[in-house]
């Protein structure tokens, strides 16, 4: 499967919920209309991060929204995801494209101008770039000017997403950048209405790019 939406890019951090909880949340941005979910599991064991990606995959499949495993190449073999989202410190792009194949997509986090060229040369299929904002689901947050984005937008012909602290409030910022959508966390995973927040989040990327 190569084929994907990105607009609304929707990344998970269950900390601090149940995971029936966790998994209702899941679900009520799916039903939002986010068209992209990332798994994203710093702390659990191997054992753990594959049985939660087996239940999270179920209900994306239900949605026919693709699932994006952070980090982890094993993880998303095991369960047949659609795809692997890399880090500068993570295993190379073109190592994971080797073991993966073609059909999977590959995303790759980037900073710079240089790091989003070597990721297009070695088979990322997206880019997320930032943090645009403050964010505290990372401890090391660097952030990216909007500038820089814009000029990896230009740099390379795949879709680049804004990522970082971004919610319904603050994405003015991102007006006249030709981005294909943005990543957001805690604007969903923390609100009281994940479905309504995510249909207002939806609203405003599919306005963002028209700009």
């Amino acid at each position: 499967m190569k084929k994907f939406d990105p607009t609304l890019y929707f990344i998970t951090d269950s900390s601090g919920w149940t995971e029936e909880e966790f998994l209702r949340r899941v679900e009520e941005a799916l039903k939002g209309g986010t068209t992209l979910l990332q798994l994203r599991e710093k702390d659990k064991s191997t054992r753990e991060y594959v049985d939660l990606a087996k239940r999270v995959h179920k209900v994306t499949k239900t949605y026919n929204v693709p699932l994006i495993i952070d980090d982890r190449v094993d993880v998303a073999m095991a369960i047949g995801a659609e795809g692997v989202h890399l880090g500068q410190s993570d295993m190379p792009i073109s190592t994971a494209r080797k073991i993966l194949g073609n059909d999977v997509i590959i995303g790759a986090t980037t900073k710079t101008v240089p790091q989003a060229l070597e990721a297009y040369e070695q088979g990322a299929d997206y880019l997320g770039v930032g943090a645009i904002y403050p964010t505290t689901t990372k401890v090391n947050t660097v952030l990216t000017s909007t500038e820089t984005l814009d000029a990896i937008c230009k740099a390379v012909p795949i879709p680049v997403n804004a990522i970082g602290g971004l919610n319904k409030t603050n994405t003015n910022v991102l007006e006249g950048i030709g981005i294909a959508g943005f990543c957001v966390v805690s604007a969903i995973m923390r609100t009281d209405d994940p479905k309504s927040e995510t249909e207002i989040l939806l609203n405003i990327a599919k306005e963002l790019k028209k700009c």
